[in-house]
């Protein structure tokens, strides 16, 4: 879906296919009949815009056949569907029985992860509207945290030049701009906004930016007016937003709260979990720091740990992108309130700060199994719809107007 901000910017609203599982073009187009066409059709609306994840085999086939990108856009265009985005931080394998720390692999240390990424643009280009301003690629903020030595910093630094480089010169060559965006998260390299920037310091702002996903900044317990205002001071552009939410406990030692959070302690994703009021540390905004938090897990299993786990003095967020639409049941609940002040700050004002916003809800087939679609609510494209209602409603509460046509 496309939104006119007051300032003329043309903002598209899409959902991140990853949430479906394909590791071929053929499951990948697929799922455009399967689900984001019925997604469009509930949202009565004539034009969805799909955030593609393009897993690395379906990624190099697609770059290395220069008609295939034709092809693909040419059936995007017959259902009503467009992609001014691609999700680049998952590399393969999203749906396999276990990913947990796999995602972060290979990292921004590793060439396959700068092959895979300009693989990624040159699709992009060839994919884009004709009217469409520019594109934009998400991708991981550098890699896990832990052994991230000066050597492993150092071969980020030449792979991000190089990525650079790269996307300068498919502008020169295809007149498309292509825009990578480092998405912090808790537990790697750059957990924070300040993190993150930290590392993009002396880099190509024009091609290289940031990421933000709500859910993200929520788990950190990060200020999204803050997060937004310290990019526009670094000069570093906000590529796009990850409209997402996670999940909270306000009493984890309530033993009725930490029953209804058990069923979320699965075994595929990982679900980082963060206690509020942690102090802050001399190098909790330095580039790779490697944190020893008294209040931080990597995953929830561990923050539940009745020998090891968080102290539960204080409210916990938790790394599980849960609807934006419906609030999961009580005593837990989601942080769509960080959501809502993400978009603030990004469309409050005078001007639009970044012009993509994908809903990245990719856990609805590991939610609790009384809260997982079922056939009978009209099963994913209905899910997916109503998130994306509630963003639309988020959007055009702060004055942007809908402008959706083919």
């Amino acid at each position: 879906m496309r939104f006119r901000h007051r300032d003329g910017t043309v903002v598209h609203l899409s959902y991140c296919t990853n949430v479906h599982p394909a590791e071929d073009l053929a499951g990948i187009r697929a799922q455009l009949a399967d689900y984001a066409e019925p997604v469009r059709e509930r949202l009565g609306t004539g034009l969805l815009g799909l955030g593609l994840w393009l897993p690395h085999d379906a990624a190099t086939a697609l770059a290395a056949d220069p008609a295939a990108p034709a092809r693909l856009r040419a059936d995007l265009t017959a259902r009503g569907l467009e992609v001014v985005s691609l999700n680049g931080f998952p590399y393969e394998g999203f749906h396999a029985p276990v990913v947990k720390h796999a995602v972060y692999s290979p990292d921004w240390a590793d060439p396959r992860r700068l092959a895979y990424t300009l693989d990624l643009a040159r699709v992009l280009a060839e994919l884009l509207p004709d009217d469409a301003a520019r594109g934009s690629v998400s991708t991981l903020p550098f890699g896990w945290r832990t052994a991230w030595t000066a050597g492993r910093r150092d071969a980020v630094r030449r792979n991000l030049e190089a990525l650079a480089e790269g996307l300068r010169r498919i502008e020169a060559e295809t007149g498309r701009r292509i825009r990578v965006g480092l998405e912090p998260e808790p537990g790697c390299a750059a957990e924070t906004v300040r993190q993150a920037l930290d590392g993009l310091a002396g880099t190509d702002h024009t091609h290289l930016g940031l990421c933000l996903d709500a859910c993200h900044l929520a788990v950190a317990h990060e200020d999204p007016a803050g997060a937004v205002a310290d990019c526009a001071d670094a000069g570093v552009p906000v590529v796009k937003l990850q409209a997402s939410a996670a999940l909270q406990a306000d009493r984890p030692r309530d033993p009725a709260t930490r029953a209804a959070l058990a069923p979320f302690a699965e075994p595929r994703f990982l679900h980082q979990t963060r206690e509020a009021g942690a102090p802050d540390t001399p190098a909790a905004h330095r580039f790779a720091a490697v944190r020893d938090d008294p209040a931080a897990r990597d995953d929830l299993p561990q923050a539940l740990d009745p020998a090891d786990g968080l102290p539960g003095d204080a409210p916990w967020r938790i790394h599980y992108h849960v609807p934006l639409h419906a609030d999961p049941e009580p005593p837990l609940r989601s942080t769509r309130s960080v959501l809502s002040e993400t978009l603030h700050a990004l469309f409050a004002g005078p001007r639009a700060v970044t012009d993509h916003v994908e809903v990245e809800t990719y856990t609805w087939s590991v939610l609790p199994e009384d809260r997982r679609p079922g056939d009978a609510s009209g099963g994913l494209p209905a899910g997916i719809a109503a998130e994306l209602d509630h963003a639309r409603r988020e959007l055009t509460a702060l004055g942007l107007r809908q402008e959706d046509h083919r």
